[in-house]
């Protein structure tokens, strides 16, 4: 049986508790429980979160655990000494330490990530940058391994980094069935960006949004502009400028956007030939697709591939 303690304190954000639920599923998906959980908390009892929802801890102790994570918060938090030296004592004692979104600040502040690299919610990677130098922060990841400690981005990148552990412990297809049960993506590759090209054009109107989730529902079709207006209901004359003024951008280059980072996660978390995923995300061609990859990226399909696998080893 895997213990797992998972630290939270007054004010956590609710949503990084979400990593508990991956081990529950991965309960669930197992013939015999593979984990075991607490909520662990400085003087124990309830704790309330962010938004007053409390749940129930025990308070630090002796006992020993294979894994300690800390929960995030909405703010950068100072951890209580009594915190950052039980951090100290199961950094010593337990297999792994983990992080999730602000809660890698507490390791910071313990001195468990020093000459590390690690991740954080990238609203605040500046200051994770300023008040702790010696971390090699990685602020565009959605989670980091750095030998027996994990990171993970803000907010629902509790998940992912919840999933890897599974991987870790039981294999990728308990990890992916998990992620079927739990209706998430399996799992976002560590190197994966923080932001979504979706999340970033941010169009204002439900006609632009639907034909952007048409677009990367459909990314082998040619995707041209009378398609995608007939998608949004619009002429393409009309759809085309209020594309443009909602978005910033031309459906072509928001396309090649789409296509870029879809191709990406491809390359990062499957085996697939350039050839392929060229194909399958409608670049057509790899020589397409590495023009469009060092525009986005700066670097061709291969040396992200390349670099994936380097850090893989590494972890």
């Amino acid at each position: 049986m895997i213990r797992v303690g998972v630290v939270v304190y007054p004010g956590f954000q609710l949503l990084t508790l979400a990593v508990v639920s991956v081990f529950e599923y991965a309960n669930m998906s197992l013939a015999q429980p593979l984990y075991a959980h607490t909520l662990l908390s400085e003087h124990g009892g309830p704790v309330a979160s962010s938004c007053g929802v409390q749940v129930g801890t025990v308070p630090f102790s002796g006992a020993r655990y294979d894994t300690v994570l800390v929960v995030g918060d909405t703010v950068v938090t100072q951890g209580s000494p009594g915190m950052l030296a039980f951090l100290r004592r199961s950094a010593r004692r337990a297999r792994r330490l983990g992080a999730a979104c602000t809660g890698a600040f507490n390791l910071a502040q313990a001195g468990l990530l020093e000459g590390r690299r690690a991740t954080t919610h990238w609203a605040h990677v500046a200051k994770m940058r300023h008040d702790h130098p010696d971390v090699q922060v990685e602020e565009d990841s959605i989670f980091v391994q750095d030998g027996s400690v994990w990171t993970s981005a803000g907010a629902s990148a509790c998940i992912d980094l919840g999933l890897a552990l599974v991987e870790e412990d039981a294999g990728p297809d308990i990890a992916r069935l998990v992620a079927k049960r739990m209706v998430v993506y399996h799992r976002r590759t560590g190197g994966q960006s923080q932001h979504s090209a979706l999340l970033e054009l941010q169009p204002r109107t439900d006609r632009i949004q639907k034909a952007l989730s048409y677009a990367k529902s459909h990314l082998a079709h040619d995707l041209s502009v009378e398609e995608l207006a007939e998608a949004a209901s619009l002429s393409p004359r009309q759809f085309g400028r209020v594309f443009r003024e909602e978005t910033g951008q031309t459906p072509a280059k928001a396309v090649e956007r789409l296509r870029t980072e879809a191709a990406r996660l491809m390359i990062e978390s499957q085996h697939l030939p350039v050839e392929t995923v060229a194909k399958e995300t409608g670049f057509g061609d790899p020589d397409r697709m590495r023009r469009a990859f060092l525009r986005a990226y700066g670097q061709p399909p291969q040396v992200i591939r390349r670099a994936n696998r380097a850090d893989a080893r590494r972890a």
